[in-house]
């Protein structure tokens, strides 16, 4: 199980960025809110799915990341250079925490759910949850956390009540994250 920090200070990719984290509790969301602007980078990241092929990283990017308090996954919310939605993605994990600088991580649990601005949506990963569990590095106990996490995410998504889509739309555009991060704590609306 690999841990994953918000700010990604390990990503070589990237040469300049810019990272701003924020604690919300309102009724609409309770946890830590991101912003991970793309400043400089060395090579575009891109990734294919079903047959499409995006470009997920590259100068002018901003990627905001929602880390819900209590909750066994993450949802990145990933905008292009022109402030256009490429995709969401959701990293199903064991647990969150937040170090004493104020970054948020996750230990990753392998699965992942990949929702596209089309409406696609893919599971990733199965495979590598698979094996993490053959090899002993995770336990049957985090394998159907991680499962029964993934297929209530699935639901929520195909039934349209996954709130994460319209809230990371409304925050870009209104310049939530990267505008409200130095206050802590706060209501927000969504439009």
């Amino acid at each position: 199980m690999k841990r994953k920090f918000g700010d990604r200070a390990n990503w070589r990719r990237v040469t300049q960025r810019q990272f701003k984290s924020k604690y919300v509790d309102s009724d609409k969301f309770r946890g830590y809110v991101t912003s991970y602007r793309i400043q400089a980078l060395r090579d575009p990241l891109w990734k294919t799915y079903g047959g499409h092929t995006f470009r997920i990283a590259d100068k002018g990017y901003t990627w905001l990341q929602y880390y819900p308090k209590g909750a066994h996954y993450v949802v990145t919310a990933m905008f292009d250079d022109k402030g256009d939605i490429v995709e969401w993605y959701i990293d199903v994990c064991k647990t969150q925490g937040v170090t004493d600088q104020g970054v948020p991580w996750f230990d990753d649990l392998y699965l992942d759910i990949v929702v596209l601005k089309n409406g696609e949506v893919f599971l990733l990963d199965e495979d590598e949850l698979d094996e993490a569990l053959s090899r002993g590095h995770i336990t049957v106990r985090d394998y159907d956390m991680a499962t029964e996490t993934a297929r209530e995410l699935m639901q929520s998504i195909r039934g349209h009540h996954f709130p994460y889509f319209t809230m990371s739309l409304a925050h870009y555009r209104n310049g939530f994250v990267l505008e409200d991060a130095q206050h802590p704590g706060g209501e927000y609306g969504e439009d």
